[in-house]
């Protein structure tokens, strides 16, 4: 009972929590008050704020009537168990569309990611083996470093002879292992722990033998490999899959491989050995373009090989029938002493290598593309006086030119391109993972003078992470207690539908836009009252100046007016006058 009423109490709070967190957008106080802060007198306040931020996530979802919305949700328990190894294989191997969003196939990787989770949830029940496969970095790193002491005793040492080294080197590699082992006691560093382990190793070759310090590393590596790879499966769920998936499973066949040349190389021979040294390929991505390289355009670099093929087929015929005496190859005549274990040289000899197709092909194939100067290099120097001697430097040329030239460096210039296409395409990924939204494709310049920076979209706003959550969410609660947006996303996600998923948008950025078109609209408004004062202004002015003009012209009129009166009167006055 005491457990059911803490788990609603913790509801109500995460739930009040959340609506706080909804209104804090449009209060300013209210948002200050939701932070820890040291100011606050009550420690458990600033613990229960701290757990509630942290388990609670928001995101963007893009409606049916194409509006954004904004969803504050709680975290689901399950997702805590998700793996740091996951989530960067995601984010750094995740293919983007045409929109430059990683969308859809985040979207086909978030079932895989949830079975994941689900996983590493029964691995914490299991202490053991959720400690061996919390370590996979360490386990690699010491197997990798084995491998290299191992192909080291066997470089210097093979075939293993019983020797005992001098006083003074022995003494030289007691000096090293004290002063080392001093070294990791007061300064404990890596490079420290490397030199006390190899100082060990070698007293352990120059008291024991090579060959049981060999046997001793072999049994090593073949112990960790064992918990490296229970660790990977632990950690992938591989024990849940079928069999089906785990044959299927290139990762874990690779590590089975490992498994078995240690295996060889510790019962076989130990020459096995040599082969765990290609797990620095594994280990290192630029090495690993370098495979891709040959393998990427491999069918392209495959029909190269095979024109090659052809005309060394071509030239090899054209010689059989026609210069077959000019195919003498040097060899050197060799006298064997079995006792001592010396060869010795009495001279060099020539010896026909064109009496047969098969072997003029063979000699072809094998000294000219090893020669720079094509076949010619090796084949006898015709004199000018001889009657193929111009078919002969033809021949030769044409072979320098075609197969030497243009066909192997086709050959080379496929693998330089597909080289520098994955060198291009690694600085682009790295450049759509610093500049560009995960989840809308948004590029950092949509960001610039606006009130949410790149960093805070990236981080709160579509943060990739919470999208996962919001997909666990809806798969692991009870859908007659889904709200709303939940249940439209449920419906979404069971259809594989993506829509809802926000494109090249953000509501922060709407938003802004339409502060700004209202103050657009505000500026133009001001702008139209102020024109319409400076009308009315001329208007009135224009009335004046209209009244005015009336005003003159009447009384231009009426001087006009009186001027003829007077005018007439004085005239006839002055007839009147003259008449008198």
């Amino acid at each position: 009972m005491k457990k059911y009423l803490f788990w609603v109490y913790f509801q109500v709070g995460h739930n009040i929590y959340i609506l706080c967190h909804q209104l804090a957008q449009h209060n300013k106080e209210l948002a200050s008050l939701l932070k820890p802060s040291e100011s606050n007198t009550d420690p458990k306040m600033n613990q229960a704020l701290e757990y509630y931020a942290s388990h609670t996530a928001q995101i963007e979802i893009v409606r049916q009537d194409r509006t954004l919305e904004q969803i504050v949700f709680p975290i689901p328990e399950i997702c805590e168990y998700i793996t740091s190894d996951t989530k960067a294989k995601v984010l750094n191997t995740a293919e983007k569309d045409d929109q430059g969003s990683k969308v859809t196939d985040f979207f086909e990787r978030a079932e895989d990611m949830f079975n994941e989770m689900k996983w590493q949830k029964k691995l914490r029940g299991q202490p053991a083996l959720f400690w061996v496969s919390s370590h996979m970095s360490l386990w690699s790193n010491i197997l990798f470093n084995c491998a290299v002491l191992i192909n080291l005793i066997v470089a210097f040492f093979y075939p293993f002879l019983d020797s005992v080294p001098s006083h003074h080197v022995s003494g030289l590699i007691w000096a090293v292992m004290l002063v080392s082992a001093a070294i990791v006691i007061t300064l404990p560093r890596e490079s420290g722990v490397r030199t006390l382990v190899a100082s060990t190793i070698l007293r352990m070759i120059f008291s024991g033998g090579p060959e049981p310090t060999l046997w001793l590393l072999g049994s090593i590596t073949f112990l960790v490999k064992g918990i490296h790879l229970v660790s990977i499966m632990g950690n992938q769920g591989t024990f849940s899959k079928s069999f089906g998936q785990m044959v299927t499973d290139a990762e874990l066949l690779y590590h089975l491989t490992y498994l078995i040349f240690c295996v060889l190389g510790l019962c076989m021979h130990p020459f096995f050995y040599s082969v765990l040294l290609f797990d620095v390929v594994y280990r290192e991505e630029t090495l690993l373009n370098v495979i891709r390289s040959v393998t990427r355009n491999g069918r392209s670099i495959i029909l190269t090989a095979v024109l090659a093929l052809i005309l060394v087929y071509m030239f090899s015929i054209i010689g059989y029938m026609f210069f077959k005496d000019d195919f003498l190859v040097p060899v050197d005549d060799e006298v064997v002493h079995k006792d001592s274990g010396r060869v010795t040289v009495s001279g060099e000899v020539r010896e026909r290598a064109c009496d047969s197709l098969v072997m003029c092909i063979v000699t072809t194939l094998n000294q000219g593309l090893r020669n720079g100067g094509g076949i010619g290099d090796i084949l006898r120097a015709p004199s000018s006086n001889e009657s193929l001697y111009v078919a002969r430097v033809v021949y030769d040329l044409l072979f320098f030119f075609i197969v030497i030239i243009i066909v192997l460096n086709l050959i080379f210039g496929v693998i330089i391109d597909t080289f520098a296409d994955l060198r291009s395409e690694k600085q682009q990924k790295e450049l759509t993972l610093k500049d560009n939204c995960f989840i809308c494709g948004l590029n950092r310049s949509a960001f610039d003078n606006k009130t949410v920076s790149f960093e805070e979209h990236v981080k709160c706003e579509h943060n990739m992470w919470h999208y996962l959550y919001f997909i666990v969410l809806v798969k692991v609660k009870d859908p007659t207690e889904f709200t709303g947006p939940e249940s439209y996303v449920y419906a979404m996600v069971k259809d594989r539908n993506l829509d809802w998923f926000p494109r090249l948008r953000a509501m922060s950025l709407s938003a802004e836009e339409g502060e700004g078109e209202q103050i657009e609209y505000r500026t133009l408004q001001t702008q139209l009252e102020k024109t319409q004062e400076l009308v009315s202004d001329l208007v009135k002015q224009l009335t004046e100046l209209r009244d005015q003009a009336k005003q003159r012209k009447q009384k231009q009129r009426i001087g006009l007016l009186n001027s003829t009166s007077a005018l007439l009167n004085s005239t006839s006055a002055y007839l009147h006058n003259l008449t008198t």
